[in-house]
């Protein structure tokens, strides 16, 4: 068992956390854009603003169930399509090709391996808990060399509920057959990932990638009864466990 730790089980978010999404999607989007886009006066990375503009508008719906998987999908394109005056291209079609390139692209987080080897070697019991689809995720995990270190791997589309509603995190925690008090959720979006673990009731390490942590957030971490711990690289984590 983790020697200096009260925790036995880790929970980790897989985009942004681990695998780099702003890179990886980028990339992605990059070759989809190149194999439908045909209007030369769309330049990608006006293209690749709009898109994400809208991805993260309709995502926010998602989470909330404002809208279902089908509506995000084609949405995101289509407002991006009329947006930027593309004509002639399926939603649909396009949506899948960036899907299947997703998977292709490796970039992790720095620091991502030598974590989880670090934490593997101290018998931690490692899971995913991740929002997104299940054709992607699974893959993503594969190609990247992730999956190995993940006992159990957690996807919203399949306990049919995403981040931040309890559920998942009640989900995950039975799945596991761990303790509450001796869980931890490891995530960098403060709303989705530390917000939902305290609001499930478990402790939470927030990867504040981009520096962006506030006042208000510095006195819920202080005042509030589950820990929340800060660090702003991967590295940092093994200070903790």
């Amino acid at each position: 068992m983790p020697g200096k730790s009260k925790y036995t089980h880790i929970f980790f978010d897989l985009d942004n956390t681990l695998w780099d999404f702003e890179k990886n999607s980028y990339l992605a989007m990059n070759e989809a854009f190149k194999h439908f886009i045909k209007e030369p006066e769309v330049i990608f990375d006006v293209f690749f603003t709009v898109y994400t503009k809208y991805n993260d508008f309709l995502w926010n719906e998602y989470r909330n169930q404002q809208i279902v998987k089908k509506e995000l999908i084609l949405k995101r394109f289509r407002l991006t399509f009329d947006d930027l005056n593309i004509n002639n291209v399926d939603p649909e079609q396009m949506n899948e090709f960036y899907l299947s390139e997703m998977p292709k692209q490796k970039f992790l987080n720095e620091g991502a391996f030598e974590l989880l080897e670090y934490l593997k070697k101290k018998n931690y019991q490692l899971s995913i808990i991740t929002n997104g689809f299940r054709e992607v995720q699974f893959k993503k995990l594969g190609s990247s060399g992730l999956s190995g270190y993940f006992a159990k791997v957690f996807i919203s589309e399949i306990v049919k509920t995403p981040k931040p509603g309890r559920e998942i995190f009640e989900y995950a925690i039975k799945s596991t057959n761990a303790k509450k008090s001796k869980s931890l959720m490891v995530g960098d979006d403060w709303e989705v990932d530390i917000l939902g673990a305290f609001n499930y009731g478990i402790d939470s390490i927030y990867y504040n990638r981009e520096n962006s942590y506030t006042e208000s957030k510095k006195m819920l971490k202080r005042s509030r009864e589950n820990k929340i711990y800060l660090v702003n690289t991967l590295d940092e984590i093994k200070t903790i466990l």
